[in-house]
């Protein structure tokens, strides 16, 4: 993985054998916990998705020491997957061997990234709406719920309110093609 900063990144890691690595409440607020831990001194989290099997971040480089990030994402995983296998009794890896990362480039394909990632549960059908999903930004964008995650500043520039923010993603649900799922 490369890095720069003040440039956007998609993060995405899946679990091994499509094992779901978050199976309660409580294990998906310990890996945000963490994830926050390890990696909001280097980036700021615009927006995150985590389901059943896997996790997405989008995120702004804010640290110009590239191996920092790469750390601690290695660190964020390694603490999570001891903690699931001593809690759970498992031994051995819980996700496939690297966390990808896409450069997002433009701004209209940001939005889209966003607005996908969002959507995975309602691909997946696991909630009917965008607004129930409670394992990922779009409550705190929305200003439905306040998470000391998630970069809310960054929507001001795009839309004038959550209100706003809400009919837009409502509106490209079935806009973002297919190879774009990941």
């Amino acid at each position: 993985m490369r890095f720069e900063k003040g440039k956007y990144y998609h993060l995405y890691n899946r679990s091994n054998n499509n094992e779901f690595v978050f199976k309660s409440d409580e294990n998906y607020s310990y890996f945000l916990s963490k994830f926050y831990s390890y990696l909001s001194p280097h980036v700021l989290i615009i927006a995150y998705c985590l389901m059943p099997t896997h996790f997405h971040f989008i995120v702004k480089i804010k640290d110009e020491k590239e191996e920092s990030i790469q750390k601690a994402i290695g660190l964020l995983l390694s603490s999570y997957t001891k903690a699931i296998n001593k809690r759970y009794n498992r031994h051995g890896s819980l996700f496939q061997s690297h966390t990808k990362s896409k450069e997002i480039i433009d701004e209209q394909y940001l939005l889209t990234v966003i607005t996908y990632i969002h959507q995975n549960p309602l691909r997946a059908k696991i909630t009917n709406s965008l607004e129930k999903w409670k394992y990922c930004s779009f409550r705190s964008i929305a200003k439905m719920e306040f998470d000391k995650l998630t970069y809310t500043k960054f929507y001001d520039q795009y839309f004038q309110n959550s209100d706003k923010f809400i009919t837009y993603s409502n509106e490209i649900l079935s806009t973002v093609r297919k190879e774009f799922w990941i």
